[in-house]
């Protein structure tokens, strides 16, 4: 029987598996704790150990430094207690009035399963019970017979928490979408996950106009940010930027100009970097340069892969917006699993 260790947080103290990472944990006992990847690559989630010690598991030096390590940090994504321990958080996310819901675990079954672009599908899945969620956030995928989850992003709005919707882009190689997603899954199969994960999006109304640029599947999110916000009358004014490299890259374009129609406070503006079309030509971060001679005074959410959305962290930089109105989601590579796991 695996033994149960606890972890003390400011306020809070925490029951937690030794094989138990200490956010899981943290998560389910209704705690929280900052977090992006919850697979140890970005390091949001890094806490100070001030009493007891940890398994490290598999936390990249990368990201996690012997220095580091020395001085008692840990990735909380990554880390389980070998005894019992007490952690500080390094990155403290202030009391803004975001709801926080628990981790939990689903199953639900696939309802769509649809080709949309370019290696690119919708899946949507039918819960067996709902999931609370805020607009942005994501759920873990476990992979049948792998022991492993990737993390997709819901692109429906929390009000449809019986059936959430997923823009999957095929990897070369990956187990979850080339081995699995893009393989053998099939309408009517039955999947296993877990959620809500993650805190970009918006639960609250913002006095800023929002540019909203995303990168591929990094629509989906943005997509869900859409949905909520119009529904609720969160932002003053939405600009929707989509980028992709050929037409076939883009998708969902009728359903967005058909929300422009029905919302003049919403626009939709996608852009093509590789393709001549009648379209927006250039890389979606030039097009927004093109769009805006400031950006002081305006918000903005930025999801997609690292180095578009460090574009347009620099891009926004240069149009005068304030740092602190930039909400940003990369999507990471996800850790390689070996061979004998397979």
């Amino acid at each position: 029987m695996t033994a149960e260790h606890r972890v003390r947080l400011p306020g809070r103290d925490i029951g937690c598996e030794e094989q138990q990472s200490i956010l899981d944990a943290t998560l389910r006992g209704g705690g929280w704790l900052s977090h992006s990847c919850t697979q140890g690559t970005c390091g949001t989630c890094k806490v100070k150990v001030l009493c007891g010690t940890v398994d490290h598991g598999a936390s990249p030096e990368y990201t996690l430094t012997a220095e580091e390590r020395e001085r008692g940090l840990a990735l909380a994504c990554m880390a389980s207690p070998c005894t019992d321990v007490v952690v500080e958080p390094l990155g403290v996310v202030a009391d803004d009035g975001t709801p926080r819901y628990p981790l939990r675990d689903y199953e639900g079954t696939v309802t769509v399963l649809d080709d949309i672009a370019s290696n690119t599908r919708r899946l949507k899945i039918r819960l067996d019970a709902a999931m609370e969620f805020n607009a942005g956030q994501y759920a873990e995928i476990l992979v049948p017979g792998t022991g492993v989850g990737r993390q997709y992003s819901m692109a429906n709005a929390p009000s449809e928490s019986r059936e959430l919707e997923f823009h999957i882009k095929r990897t070369d190689h990956g187990i979850a979408t080339a081995g699995w997603i893009f393989g053998n899954l099939a309408v009517g199969d039955r999947v296993s996950l877990r959620g809500p994960l993650g805190q970009f999006g918006i639960a609250r109304r913002h006095d800023e106009p929002a540019i909203l640029i995303g990168g591929g599947t990094g629509l989906a999110p943005l997509t869900s940010i859409v949905r909520h916000a119009l529904e609720h009358d969160l932002l003053p004014e939405l600009h929707l930027y989509h980028g992709g490299r050929r037409r076939d890259d883009l998708y969902d374009g009728d359903y967005f100009r058909d929300l422009e129609r029905a919302h003049p406070q919403f626009h939709y503006r996608p852009a093509l970097s590789e393709e001549i079309w009648d379209g927006a030509c250039g890389l979606v971060t030039d097009v927004v340069l093109d769009d805006f001679a400031t950006c002081k005074g305006l918000r903005a959410y930025l999801c997609g892969p690292p180095p578009m959305v460090d574009a347009a962290v620099k891009a926004l930089k240069r149009r005068r917006m304030a740092p602190r109105l930039v909400a940003r989601e990369e999507f990471t590579a996800s850790t390689p699993v070996l061979s004998s796991v397979l």
